[in-house]
């Protein structure tokens, strides 16, 4: 999204000439070219930002000296635009409606460190023609106001009172996720739903706004307590449906089980709506906190093992209750069947055979009540350092935590 101020230009024009085309090309293409998605259609948009461009050689004796090359730029643009929506209309062929371009989504923040994408194509069509190029130029195109005021021929303070009047109304559409203030664009969050097929907007509204809850009752908790402010924040996709997510993330023969990972920093969940038979619509939005907390755990040690990994994930969320837990080991516990931590670093679906999930969250739960919340941060930051942290072997702590299951 934007990170443009509204005093200062992201891309000041000094030049009173355009001294270097290449340089002038490097800097506007990519501005010139979302305009041209989010206004026309992005699979033309590569071919008429080219068009644009050689246009702009064609004139540079048009340019006056102490000109804005950018707005001088898109003026041509804006009659490129012009003249392939005629073309359009000529052939009985409607233009691309932005304000329907899944990619094209504003943000509501709510914590520091996660991100929702929410698709406002509807909530914009509650704006006039004028209010919608003004915001796509604003947080699409990453215009400052004086650039905009240019383009569409306004005064910069009336470009301002539409924007906020916008915004206002934008806010007031969109409430139902929760009552959230707009906020400037370089703090926003984004919500981003993976297909349309997981009910109707009342619902989705729903499952928007209980993420929101969910989170924001957890992430910031979750930071602090392992003392890492993330370097980015989280964003998060939700999936319709199993079948859906699970050839989204390359896993088509998948379990059931299993509805949630992250690439990056992007978190990608199967729809609440939609959970599947091994989950319920409230084991989905723990599941969310248990993928962030994951997510930040690899982000402060990016090698700590899965076991680890995934035990303080299940630990923060607590969607596995203590007597399902209790319910599912006590067979291995009394057996003394209790897989090692190699065992528990085990990366295929058997993880979850040998109940990985559990005897990792009882390893966390372990130490931090024999060694405490710092002894679990060192072991997060020297996962393998067992003989400095708790004064033994791996063997030996793996046989106190035994001793432990045990009691």
């Amino acid at each position: 999204m934007s990170g443009a101020q509204d005093t200062k230009s992201v891309y000041p024009d000094k030049q009173a000439s355009i001294t270097s085309f290449e340089s002038t090309y490097k800097l506007y293409r990519q501005r010139i070219r979302t305009y041209f998605s989010v206004k026309l259609n992005p699979m033309a948009a590569d071919d008429l930002t080219q068009q644009v461009f050689l246009k702009a050689v064609e004139n540079l004796h048009n340019f006056r000296a102490g000109s804005n090359v950018f707005t001088w730029i898109f003026k041509i643009a804006q009659n490129t635009l012009k003249n392939e929506y005629r073309r359009l209309s000529r052939k009985k062929e409607a233009p691309f409606d932005f304000t329907a371009f899944e990619s094209q989504s504003i943000s509501l923040e709510f914590t520091k460190y996660v991100d929702f994408r929410i698709d406002i194509g509807a909530a914009l069509k509650a704006c006039n023609e004028l209010d919608q190029e003004i915001i796509a130029l604003r947080f699409f195109v990453d215009c400052t106001l004086p650039e905009i005021a240019k383009i569409v021929g306004m005064r910069e303070s009336a470009v301002k009172n539409r924007l906020y009047r916008s915004l206002e109304k934008l806010r007031t559409e969109l409430k139902e996720w929760g009552d959230i203030t707009i906020m400037s664009i370089q703090d926003f969050i984004s919500i981003v739903n993976k297909g349309d097929g997981e009910g109707t907007h009342q619902r989705l509204n729903k499952v928007h706004h209980d993420l929101f809850v969910e989170l924001g009752n957890h992430v910031e908790r979750v930071s602090s307590k392992y003392h890492h402010d993330p370097s980015r924040k989280v964003i998060i996709e939700i999936y319709p449906d199993l079948p859906t997510f699970h050839q989204a993330v390359g896993e088509a023969d998948a379990p059931n089980w299993f509805m949630g990972t992250y690439e990056g920093n992007i978190l990608k969940i199967v729809s609440p709506l939609n959970p599947g038979p091994k989950h319920t619509y409230q084991s989905i939005l723990k599941s969310t906190v248990h993928l962030f907390t994951m997510w930040l755990i690899s982000e402060i040690n990016p090698s700590v093992p899965k076991w680890i990994r995934q035990g303080i994930g299940g630990y923060e969320a607590k969607q596995m209750t203590e007597d399902f837990i209790k319910g599912s080991t006590e067979d291995a516990i009394r057996n003394l069947e209790i897989p090692s931590f190699d065992e528990l670093n085990n990366d295929t679906w058997d993880f979850e055979t040998m109940k990985g999930f559990q005897f990792s969250y009882r390893f966390v739960e372990f130490v931090i009540e024999q060694y405490g919340i710092d002894t679990l941060n060192e072991v997060i930051r020297n996962p393998h350092d067992f003989n400095r942290i708790f004064q033994c072997s791996e063997l030996e702590l793996h046989q106190r935590m035994v001793d432990y299951l045990k009691r």
